[in-house]
Order: C-alpha cells, then sequence, then structure tokens
C-alpha cells in the first residue's frame, strides 16, 4: 500500500475543518482492489420491494448531476424505490434536514453523498444509522464506501502534469495554488491534494515551501470566483502558476477570472473527476494539462447494486473503487469521442 508523504499528510492535517478517519484506505490501488460491479451494473428487478434514499451533494455541479443520473437510471432498471434529496456545498444544515426527511419515509438504506464529513455523525443517526453506502466522502455509518482510490488519482494528474511541464517549460513556474475543500475531510481532499502535489514532485522536483498557496475554496465555480478573482491582481503579470483543484468545477470557475484579466496564458491546470465540463477546455486550451477521469456516469453501476446486495445480507467488498485514467488534452478526445458532438467547436481545435 503506498502511504502519503508525512509533508502533505502534515500539511492536510493543519487545516483545523479537515477530518482523520481512521484506518481509511486513502492510498490503495484501484486496480487492484477491484470492483465487482462496473461490468454489469444492477440487475433487472434485483431492487424490487427495497426503498432507499439518495442524498446528492449539489444538483448544480455537473458531476454531481451525471452521478444523480446514472443512479436513478440503474435504480429504475433494479426496480428499486428512490428517494432523492438534494444536498449543498455550503450548508451542511441542508443535508441534515434531508436525514430528517429520509427518517420519516420508511427507508430501508441510504446512499449519501454528503460533504461535510464532520457532521456525517448527526447526518446518519438523523436517517437512524441505516445500512449506507457512501460516495467519495466517509461516513460514520457506511456499510462500505464507493469512490475514487484519492490518493493515487490525485498523484495521476500530478504526474500527467510534471510530464507536460517538464517536457515543455523545464518544470519552470512561479507559484503552486491548490484549490481545496477542507469540510470534505482527510480522506477526500487532504489523500487527493497531497496525491497531486506528491506526484507533481516526482518530476519536477521539491516545491519550494514560498511557492506554494493552498487555497480553502469550498468546492463550486461560484466559490472560486469570489476567492480567485481577487488573487489574480497580487500575481506578477507574466508569471506561471500551476493549479491544482481537487474537482473540475473550482478550475473552471479560476481559468474564468484569469480569461477575464486577459491572463488566461499563466495558469497551468490539473483537476479531478474529468466530467462533460472540462472536456472542450483539455481539447482546446492546452494549458488544462491534466485532469484524472472518474467516470460519473458509471457511479450508479456500483451503488445501487451495491446497497442492494447489503439489504439482501450479501457480504459486500469495502472499499469499492471507481476505475480511474489520466486525462489529458492528447487523449480526451480519444476517451470522450463524445466531446465533438457536445462540443462541436472542439473538432477543430
Amino acid at each position: 500500500m503506498r502511504k502519503t508523504s508525512s509533508r502533505w499528510l502534515a500539511l492536510a492535517g493543519s487545516a483545523a475543518m479537515l477530518l482523520t478517519i481512521a484506518g481509511s484506505a486513502v492510498a490503495q490501488d484501484a486496480d487492484a482492489v477491484g470492483n465487482p460491479y462496473d461490468t454489469e451494473g444492477a440487475v433487472p428487478g434485483s431492487g424490487e420491494g427495497y426503498k432507499v434514499g439518495y442524498l446528492s451533494l449539489d444538483e448544480s455541479i455537473p458531476f454531481v448531476a451525471t452521478v444523480t443520473q446514472n443512479i436513478r437510471d440503474q435504480a429504475e432498471i433494479a426496480g428499486l424505490e428512490l428517494f432523492v434529496c438534494g444536498g449543498s456545498v455550503s450548508d451542511e444544515l441542508v443535508n441534515l434536514d434531508c436525514a430528517r426527511q429520509f427518517a420519516v419515509q420508511e427507508l430501508d438504506g441510504v446512499i449519501s453523498f454528503n460533504l461535510h464529513a464532520d457532521s456525517s455523525a448527526a447526518i446518519c443517526e438523523a436517517y437512524g444509522n441505516l445500512p449506507t453506502v457512501s460516495i467519495d466522502i466517509h461516513q460514520e455509518c457506511e456499510t462500505t464506501f464507493f469512490g475514487a482510490d484519492n490518493f493515487n488519482a490525485g498523484r495521476t494528474a500530478g504526474i500527467a502534469l510534471g510530464e507536460q511541464l517538464s517536457a515543455n517549460e523545464a518544470c519552470a513556474y512561479d507559484q503552486v495554488i491548490t484549490l481545496e475543500t477542507f469540510a470534505a475531510g482527510e480522506t477526500i481532499n487532504g489523500a487527493r491534494i497531497g496525491g497531486m502535489l506528491e506526484g507533481f514532485e516526482e518530476i519536477c522536483g521539491a516545491i519550494p515551501e514560498d511557492k506554494l498557496r493552498r487555497e480553502d475554496v469550498g468546492g463550486s465555480v461560484e466559490l472560486a470566483i469570489e476567492k480567485i478573482g481577487p488573487i489574480i491582481p497580487t500575481l506578477p503579470p507574466g508569471s506561471t502558476t500551476i493549479f491544482f483543484s481537487l474537482n473540475d468545477d473550482m478550475a473552471l470557475g479560476t481559468l474564468s477570472q484569469f480569461r477575464l484579466a486577459d491572463r488566461a496564458d499563466e495558469v497551468r491546470i490539473a483537476a479531478q473527476g474529468a466530467d462533460a465540463s472540462s472536456w472542450a477546455e483539455m481539447a482546446c486550451f492546452p494549458n488544462w494539462m491534466a485532469d484524472t477521469a472518474y467516470f460519473p456516469e458509471r457511479y450508479g453501476r456500483s451503488t445501487v447494486p451495491a446497497i442492494i446486495d447489503i439489504l439482501d445480507g450479501n457480504e459486500v467488498q469495502n472499499p469499492i473503487f471507481t476505475p480511474a485514467a489520466a486525462i489529458t488534452p492528447a487523449n480526451v478526445l480519444d476517451i470522450y469521442p463524445q466531446t465533438t458532438e457536445l462540443y462541436p467547436e472542439t473538432a477543430s481545435c
């Protein structure tokens, strides 16, 4: 098992809102752990007679909307009754209210995409600690965890950016800014960002402390616009800034602000998720150098049959990792050929 370096664990742990969950498998190899559900998905009719709550994260986020649609599709195949409640990135009380709604729905289990790791115990308690499949963020009452192998997923994108920066710019840069969501906890935020930084350092050497700036942005495009816009005037014109983002949304918001300032050529981006919102940027903007695909369009294929197996009393693997792949401007159209259909302009980039 690969372990996150003590340097990045120490930096992650310095944020007051980070939550360390003992025994979490943040550095396991996803291919080695495997995923017993991803190939086939839900069995038709397998969920009949069960009712499951789904606590979404924030449907304004494209990645989340894609996850939700696949969960709905797989629940329909399985004949599973699904009660959906929309959560929030910024307000954990919204998620607690969803949990209270679950408590009166006579549910058999829950699929939880609750972002707020530090309040997961209260949220679990509010819906009676029902059998739970957690998505991407560990929950206090989870029966099994499904999501990214965060450290290695982060490392994948960090290496990919480092290799391109090494080949094209001899690893030259002026500063590194991380776009983080501290509320997501150590097992997602700390591990994923730590993996990106460590992967980059494997190629380009240690990042000097005076060149590293860590920002708790919050997770969305809008919050990135609010946070990063004021930072841009403090950066010397013509400098090169590397952004390592916990997700695509904060990278998109950051890039939009640099474009408004007519300084987009100064950024080098690596992000996580590779949902459809990032494909056109990677295809046509070579400075979006790397992303890690988690394939959100397949999340339901694992989470729905997993919760059904749990309710059937079957043994369920823990953790269950989503497959991950490095996405770059060189391969995005090969991995996601539908990009040119969704964004016709990418056919001539």
